[in-house]
């Protein structure tokens, strides 16, 4: 991944006007938020996230290469500008936003790495804030990096899982936020039960709430 990437994360659920039109006004409305959510990033996908979350109806990621700050700057306003337009209808429930880098602890491309510019998609997304404590920070770098190769070793286990990192350190409350596709929810859900036992595991502060979505095309979003 050469290219730094903006990455935003947005959650959302229908209100009681969008419930209240037909089901005709309804397609109508998806239709026009799809072309208007498309048209905002370099790269888009929908997911659909209830009943996985009781609080959200469905997820759009949006991405954007992002060398430029005023790329980053557009990218916001133009997203605050078009989303006014479906507040009627919809209102955010959370959203997570980040910028790509390369990793201090893991060298060069991973087949696992995801690549938001991709239009093929697997089945499953998963999305969650992360943030270490303080008391990682403040450890030497090698014993960073030794805990760090334990939970590279796990996750190469699963090589069908794919994983996005972005860094938000001083954007949001969390300092990363972490992402992961796969076909099969289970494996994700192996995964994350043998990462656990990672002595790594000591170190995490928050990493919730967790978003599970179920990838959509757009014609699929608007269906």
């Amino acid at each position: 991944m050469a290219q730094q990437q903006l990455n935003i994360y947005a959650t959302y659920a229908y209100t009681d006007a969008y419930w209240a039109l037909s089901p005709e006004d309804q397609k109508a409305f998806r239709s026009k938020l799809s072309s208007e959510a498309i048209a905002l990033g370099h790269g888009t996908h929908f997911y659909s996230v209830f009943p996985c979350r009781a609080d959200a109806d469905f997820m759009i990621w949006s991405a954007w290469i992002a060398e430029e700050p005023e790329v980053s700057a557009k990218a916001l306003v133009d997203y605050n500008q078009i989303a006014d337009g479906w507040r009627r209808y919809i209102k955010p429930v959370q959203i997570l936003w980040g910028f790509t880098r390369p990793s201090m602890y893991s060298r060069g491309k991973s087949e696992q790495d995801m690549d938001a510019f991709d239009e093929s998609r697997c089945k499953f997304f998963i999305v969650y804030p992360f943030t270490k404590t303080k008391e990682w920070y403040l450890m030497g770098v090698d014993a960073r990096q030794g805990m760090m190769n334990e939970h590279i070793k796990i996750g190469k286990q699963y090589f069908d899982v794919k994983q996005l990192l972005l860094y938000s350190f001083g954007l949001q409350d969390q300092e990363f936020v972490v992402s992961y596709e796969v076909e099969n929810p289970v494996r994700f859900s192996e995964l994350v039960n043998a990462l656990r036992g990672a002595e790594g595991r000591r170190y995490t502060a928050a990493d919730t709430p967790l978003v599970t979505g179920v990838h959509l095309k757009p014609e699929e979003f608007v269906r």
